[in-house]
């Protein structure tokens, strides 16, 4: 079984990790998939799927959650973040899959999401879908379109608080980081102000570099040779979820959303200029009512100047940069379409 980093003895950065070391250190978060791997006729192979991050196990849309999103480069398709960035709050899950897969996915969290809640689009608004993607057309026939509108409501049916499965699962199936087999990856960070002890995680959908580019090699010692590795033509893709239970407004959720790029450059991205790289951030520190009578709202907020805000910053840098690592040290050898291979990352041996 594929180890943490930190199981073969690496870490990133100072701040201390949640008992799992992933997103759903954050109470409440849940993350579930469905996997997509078979073959088809010819040399086509299906090699995708779905990932769903849910930031509570109720009604998203009739209590919300404050969000942000920040596009580190925008060569990207994404569905909802106009709405999230105009108002400030999530009412859906966060859906990943591949390119062509975002009308799928949308169309089937739409239903799963009319289905739980009767009264969108009937005595209330119709419902904003946030959906994201990477390119894995390198390993999965891409324009045969195999996810299906189920596939989406699977994916959130399956979504547990557990420890998060990673590597080449759910939407991570067919992608490719730096040359290996990516995916999948998820981390945590705790950070302490007056005795209250605040978590910030981290879930990426890795897609990108060059394996010139990386800059984790010296994690690994086994990394040294990359004969094994691939070169795609094009920039590739990531997108980074933050969850965190730190209460924050949707202007204090985009400064940490930003500080994702930083954790994203350590390991050799240079947001190149064909990649979507976009972060999508929430605080589960406030449910914010569908349904309310009254005219104003009260809600407790981190104070701007308060040291702890650095603290969150650096937690979403760590976070995320541990969590592309993750991407790829829980990846396996996965054969895709025309028969291609795509190796996992030699992270048997770590240096001291």
């Amino acid at each position: 079984m594929a180890k943490k980093i930190r199981q073969l003895g690496a870490t990133v950065g100072k701040l201390p990790v949640g008992e799992k070391n992933d997103i759903t250190d954050v109470a409440g978060v849940r993350v579930g998939h469905v996997t997509i791997q078979h073959e088809l006729d010819g040399d086509d192979y299906a090699c995708t799927g779905v990932t769903a991050i849910l930031p509570h196990g109720g009604s998203l849309f009739r209590e919300k959650v404050t969000a942000a999103s920040y596009v580190i480069n925008g060569f990207g398709k994404t569905t909802g973040l106009v709405q999230v960035k105009e108002l400030g709050v999530l009412e859906s899950p966060i859906m990943l899959t591949n390119t062509f897969s975002v009308p799928a996915v949308t169309q089937g969290t739409l239903q799963y999401m009319l289905d739980t809640n009767e009264e969108i689009g009937d005595t209330t608004g119709t419902i904003n879908i946030v959906v994201g993607e990477c390119n894995d057309g390198h390993l999965n026939s891409i324009r045969r379109c195999v996810v299906c509108p189920e596939d989406a409501r699977q994916a959130i049916q399956n979504a547990t608080d557990q420890a998060v499965e990673e590597g080449a699962v759910g939407a991570g199936t067919g992608m490719i980081a730096f040359g290996y087999k990516g995916g999948i990856g998820s981390s945590s960070r705790m950070v302490v102000a007056e005795e209250k002890v605040y978590t910030l995680g981290a879930l990426v959908l890795s897609n990108f570099g060059s394996k010139d580019d990386f800059l984790g090699a010296n994690l690994f010692t086994s990394c040294k040779s990359n004969e094994n590795a691939v070169e795609k033509s094009e920039d590739g893709s990531i997108i980074i979820v933050l969850a965190t239970d730190a209460p924050l407004s949707d202007r204090q959720l985009l400064r940490v959303a930003k500080r994702a790029g930083i954790g994203l450059g350590r390991t050799g991205s240079h947001f190149g200029h064909g990649s979507g790289d976009i972060v999508i951030a929430f605080s589960t520190a406030h449910k914010i009512p569908h349904q309310t009578t009254a005219v104003t709202e009260m809600r407790l907020q981190l104070r701007e100047d308060h040291p702890i805000m650095n603290e969150l910053f650096a937690a979403a840098a760590e976070a995320t940069e541990e969590a592309i690592y993750h991407s790829l040290s829980q990846a396996v050898t996965t054969t895709g379409r025309k028969g291609r291979v795509v190796h996992a990352f030699p992270s048997q041996g770590i240096e001291e």
